[in-house]
């Protein structure tokens, strides 16, 4: 398989980024098509490792995956984090490759970050797909933002405050979450070890609970994530998976909650992938077949222009910790 690792140089320090290459890119040839993908608040570039795999099945396809800034390889980057500050790493990481003109595809939180890095930097971006993140999380009535994020986002946020005495734990952790238990695969594993920092017996996420907080805020109605939605001039397509971060109901997104956008938004179409929750719409099927025939819809539509193609990038390749099982 032609993944790789590099890191990218940014605002105080250094982004690890992921990469999956269709065999010809591999080989040198030319990039035809290109991706940006965002993952979600805690994880990390290996989330879209069953995408990337698919998406580089076919010929002249590269697919770059940033650990976003506090999270994975990239954790020990100062913050700010924030919206804008990840759209602006991302735009780092496309110039270390030689990429513009791309489809960004965005997760969860990475949703947001898609957007904003659309708006940012629209000259860089020729289509946007969101994966069940993005739009504006609906409060309930009578809770405030605050509330609204530790009922989301509580148990994912817990984890991070947690230490494990052994890689064998933190799976064994993963392995009865009720969102994955019945999807298990070598993908998950290999995305959970991956998230891990420390020695035994004080391992830990690696994912920076300062930044998750600093990010969370931006998930609403927020001003900035409202703007660029307003600066959007192009077609949108928005995955929604019906069963929630818990693997049951409710989803992420209520009922009617993506209709007002439907028609606020020009463009903005979006359909639920059945047999998907939060987590498994990108890490296993049928989630992540069903994302790489919609991105892949979106790049037949809109290659690269030939100024924007490369062959392969002349940064650094290579990191001492890259999973060979993602």
């Amino acid at each position: 398989m032609n993944y790789s690792v590099t890191d990218v140089t940014v605002d105080g320090g250094t982004l690890r980024v992921g990469c999956w290459d269709s065999a010809d890119v591999a080989a040198g040839a030319s990039v035809r098509h290109g991706v940006l993908a965002l993952h979600g608040i805690t994880a990390s570039h290996l989330s879209w490792a069953p995408v990337g795999r698919l998406l580089t099945a076919g010929d002249g396809v590269r697919v770059i995956a940033p650990d976003l800034r506090g999270r994975g390889r990239s954790s020990e980057l100062p913050g700010p984090a924030g919206m804008p500050r990840h759209a602006d790493d991302a735009a780092a990481a496309l110039a270390a490759f030689g990429l513009a003109g791309v489809c960004v595809l965005g997760h969860s939180m990475g949703g947001f970050a898609a957007v904003v890095f659309a708006a940012r930097h629209a000259q860089l971006t020729s289509g946007l797909v969101l994966v069940d993140g993005g739009v504006p999380i609906p409060l309930p009535p009578g809770m405030s933002p605050e509330q609204a994020v530790q009922a989301t986002l509580g148990p994912a946020a817990d984890r991070l405050r947690m230490s494990f005495a052994s890689r064998a734990e933190y799976q064994e952790f993963w392995r009865v979450h009720p969102a994955l238990a019945e999807s298990w695969n070598a993908d998950i594993a290999a995305y959970v070890d991956y998230d891990l920092v420390g020695t035994e017996p004080r391992l830990r996420s690696s994912c920076s609970y300062d930044a998750v907080a600093q990010d969370s805020g931006q998930l609403g109605n927020d001003g900035t994530l409202l703007a660029a939605w307003d600066q959007l001039d192009q077609d949108i397509c928005f995955l929604q998976a019906p069963l929630g971060l818990l693997g049951g109901l409710p989803p992420l997104y209520p009922p009617g909650a993506l209709d007002g956008w439907a028609r606020r938004v020009p463009g903005f179409q979006w359909e639920q992938l059945p047999g998907t929750n939060h987590y498994t719409i990108t890490l296993a099927e049928p989630g992540a077949s069903a994302v790489a025939e919609r991105v892949t819809s979106v790049l037949r539509r809109t290659p690269l222009p030939a100024a924007a193609r490369s062959g392969r990038s002349s940064a650094p390749r290579s990191a001492p910790d890259a999973p060979a099982t993602s």
